[in-house]
């Protein structure tokens, strides 16, 4: 059932030479010729940190030694999950004179996505790491649980990212929607707030299973511990969503060439 998908993530996997050296060269291509490289991503997102954890952090009256770390993890780990899935939605299409001229593992385009944001999640997590020193770290004992949770975390956006390439290969509007989608996602996700901060609309957070993936890297890193409910959603979300995943790149994947 899974024979296809596996023979090509299997082959995909040997081939990360390519993708990996095909994902960094993108992230140095944006910035030619610029001193500073890939770290302006770095500049920009402490810049927005900054300016809206003073502004939300005097709306919601946060102290900024918890809501400036908080606010620093949530987006930035936010925004490796949103770009994985968005740009992975356009992985096959913008790809497609590859797939079309040459007999490589289709996969490698999706791998080449996700390597592409972990390098950017490399770099922004430097605000992370420059916070954390400076405000102090809750507890060093929660720290290593982040390794898993950020594992589980990526594996997740992979398979969102497959499923999605796969989907706007064959529909071409799909793209657009998944785009409004994800700036949907933000609004109801506690990337901005906290998740106590909802009273009497609690469900929006404790339905969303987006809250509980990024509840999984975030608590790790503020001194918490992520509760067995949001483990037990989080691995759940990775079985079912490869399954899925895996199913339809098997019964798909040789129509992609005539999609795109």
């Amino acid at each position: 059932m899974f024979n296809l998908a596996l023979v090509d993530l299997k082959q995909s996997i040997a081939s990360w030479r390519l993708w990996t050296l095909l994902g960094w060269l993108e992230v140095r291509q944006r910035y030619a010729r610029s001193r500073l490289g890939p770290f302006w991503l770095t500049i920009s997102m402490g810049v927005m940190i900054g300016s809206i954890g003073v502004v939300y952090g005097a709306l919601f009256g946060q102290k900024m030694s918890d809501y400036l770390p908080f606010l620093a993890i949530s987006l930035v780990l936010w925004t490796m999950l949103a770009s994985t899935v968005a740009e992975g939605s356009n992985a096959y299409i913008v790809s497609g004179t590859y797939i079309r001229q040459a007999s490589t593992p289709k996969l490698i385009y999706i791998l080449q996505v996700v390597w592409r944001n972990m390098v950017i999640l490399a770099h922004n997590f430097l605000i992370v790491v420059i916070l954390l020193a400076a405000y102090g770290v809750k507890s060093w004992e929660t720290l290593p649980i982040f390794i898993p949770a950020l594992v589980i975390y990526v594996l997740n956006a992979m398979w969102i990212a497959m499923v999605a390439s796969l989907l706007s290969a064959r529909f071409r509007d799909l793209p657009q929607i998944i785009q409004a989608l994800i700036q949907i996602a933000f609004y109801v996700t506690p990337v901005l707030y906290r998740p106590n901060s909802l009273t009497r609309f609690a469900f929006i957070v404790e339905w969303n299973p987006l809250a509980h993936l990024l509840s999984l890297v975030r608590e790790p890193l503020i001194g918490e511990v992520p509760s067995l409910l949001t483990w037990g959603v989080c691995i759940g979300m990775a079985v079912v969503g490869w399954l899925i995943a895996l199913t339809l790149t098997s019964r798909y994947l040789k129509r992609i060439p005539y999609w795109i």
